[in-house]
């Protein structure tokens, strides 16, 4: 009987100390901005899901593409029906890891410089990518921070022959999230 009451003990332990590396956001914020000549194009979501594993340096982050909110209605509709086809590619994600997780100390307050590889996945088409990124740990708060452009034709996003000239083939993209 003994033996029982122990091993359900290191159970628990080791889930509860799992749960500890691994992190969680609901409400990360991905945005992206294109400077054009016809006219900038700038969208939100406060809505991202996000998980990070201190331990592995696994990090996810998930968005839905109608989630993302413009200025004008017209410009948030012409996205998803014609750009972003987002009835048929509901959302983006990217699946990747801190490739350099020992520049981290998350016990103790900084901003850490990090490169983030992995996998985009946007309109249906996955595309690795690495970037610079800032893991940043305040009162044992932790978040996390990247900025990089992205090529429209790499993920066959088109752009109608009429606006192509006047339309940015790159877009940057922010990510911040902020764990729980």
């Amino acid at each position: 009987m003994k033996w029982w009451i122990f091993s359900c003990f290191l159970t628990i332990n080791t889930v509860v100390v799992s749960a500890q590396d691994r992190l969680i956001t609901k409400n990360g914020t991905i945005s992206f901005y294109s400077k054009t000549p016809l006219e900038d194009i700038e969208a939100h979501t406060r809505t991202s899901i996000s998980v990070l594993d201190k331990k592995t340096g696994q990090i996810e982050f998930i968005a839905l593409i109608k989630s993302f909110t413009f200025e004008k209605a017209l410009m948030q509709e012409h996205f998803n029906e014609n750009y972003m086809e987002s009835d048929k590619f509901p959302k983006s994600a990217f699946k990747g890891r801190i490739v350099d997780l020992t520049k981290v100390d998350f016990n103790k307050d900084g901003k850490y410089m990090v490169t983030v590889a992995g996998d985009l996945t946007l309109h249906g088409i996955t595309k690795t990518i690495t970037t610079p990124a800032i893991i940043t740990v305040q009162n044992r708060n932790i978040s996390a921070s990247a900025d990089f452009n992205v090529q429209l034709a790499d993920y066959k996003i088109s752009i109608p022959a009429l606006v192509r000239d006047k339309i940015s083939k790159t877009v940057k993209i922010a990510v911040n999230l902020k764990y729980d």
